[in-house]
């Protein structure tokens, strides 16, 4: 299923289509109303209680569905959690009083919201006292035990399902809010590293520029000789900092496995396909042997394997695996990206599987591709001594 269309545990419904379902979903659970609704629609009541009925039915149930809609998204202020919850139970005991048992059913709504709504320890009295509010008012019927034990196992099972169910998006949103701060930290500390260096780059550098380009300046009028000597030497240092901040650029520019690997992750859950992708390098396949050019050239092959994955196979699964193998030509690394794919098909290879092959032969390795079931991309680099 792709996640674009889902709305998210603990996530603020981004439209009105979202909105609608998630709405749906909550509001589907109001079947327990029947009882309630069916006394009203069979003319038992007086037009006083017919309109007592509705009204406070239409009051009731927009409160519980707004309170349950927002605040498992985002927490209402606590003075208006416990306003509305008092405003709930007093809509249960009177109605229940007024117009009979059917409305006992009102209190496992009662339940619910205080399960949905109030941190643990409230919810547990809240939940407790709902249910034993309508065992009491029940005691008032002819068949207590025949009326509220259908609804009591109700209401202690959905109020306290209700505090899980809330636990766990608040648990999903601060996940959330911690990912997006240790990306932010990753950031600024990325950013620290790269000026720090640039600074230690072109630091002396640009200091040694400076002060040969005062120093011709000087000699120019009476030493044009020397003044010319120094400004073949400017011309060396400016020419070596370019080269060592091209360089550095490179550095920061080539993809690491690790690195793919997560972005794997994150490409292939948005895609809605199932990711088989390991978390991290196995230990056998750490780059303590292996080139930078080579775990480069297995970086690029896995980002354009799953590329192609997410674009054009259509697939429901992908297994991503690494391996260090012995071959006849040495020790070799082995990524195999495979999905299941439909639209996988045997030819010539694109521009993309055209250009990695290129890389990967640079790096002293190889491309290998198999289509039917699914597609197979394998590249393989040398490790250790025959890189």
């Amino acid at each position: 299923m792709n996640q674009e269309r889902v709305v998210g545990i603990g996530k603020v419904p981004e439209d009105t289509r979202e909105a609608a379902r998630k709405m749906l979903w909550i509001g589907i659970w109001l079947i327990f109303l029947s009882a309630p609704l069916s006394a009203l629609l069979d003319g038992r009541y007086s037009p006083a209680g017919q309109a007592l009925g509705w009204t406070g039915l239409t009051v009731f149930v927009g409160l519980y569905l707004v309170m349950v809609f927002r605040n498992t998204s985002r927490s209402l202020p606590p003075r208006v959690i416990h306003t509305t919850l008092v405003i709930l139970g007093a809509l249960a005991i009177g109605l229940s009083l007024a117009l009979g048992s059917p409305w006992l059913v009102l209190f496992v709504y009662v339940a619910v919201n205080c399960g949905a709504v109030l941190p643990l320890r409230r919810a547990t009295w809240g939940i407790v006292g709902a249910t034993a509010l309508m065992c009491l008012l029940a005691l008032r019927a002819d068949d207590p035990v025949g009326l509220a034990g259908p609804l009591l196992i109700p209401a202690l099972l959905g109020g306290f399902a209700m505090t899980g169910v809330r636990q766990l998006i608040r648990t999903t949103v601060e996940l959330k809010e911690a990912r997006a701060t240790v990306a932010q930290l990753a950031a600024n500390e990325e950013r620290l590293r790269m000026a720090r260096d640039l600074h230690d780059l072109l630091g002396h550098s640009l200091s040694l520029i400076t002060l040969k380009s005062e120093l011709a300046g000087r000699m120019l009028p009476d030493h044009p000789g020397q003044a010319a000597t120094q400004v073949a030497d400017i011309e060396q240092v400016s020419r070596q900092a370019l080269t060592d901040v091209r360089e550095a650029v490179t550095g920061y520019r080539r993809p690491t496995l690790p690195g793919e690997l997560a972005g794997a992750r994150t490409a292939l859950a948005a895609a809605g396909i199932t990711a088989v992708v390991p978390v991290d390098v196995p230990k056998d396949c750490r780059a303590g042997d292996l080139h930078e050019d080579q775990e480069a050239a297995l970086a690029w092959a896995l980002r354009e394997g799953i590329t192609n994955v997410v674009r054009h196979s259509a697939a429901r699964r992908c297994t991503v695996t690494l391996t260090a193998r012995q071959t006849l030509e040495g020790r070799r690394i082995e990524l195999v990206v495979h999905d299941d794919g439909r639209n996988a098909v045997a030819g010539p290879h694109g521009n993309g599987l055209t250009g990695l092959a290129e890389r990967l032969d640079k790096a002293g390795g190889t491309l290998g591709t198999q289509a039917g079931p699914g597609f197979t991309l394998t590249a393989r680099v040398p490790l250790g001594s025959g890189a």
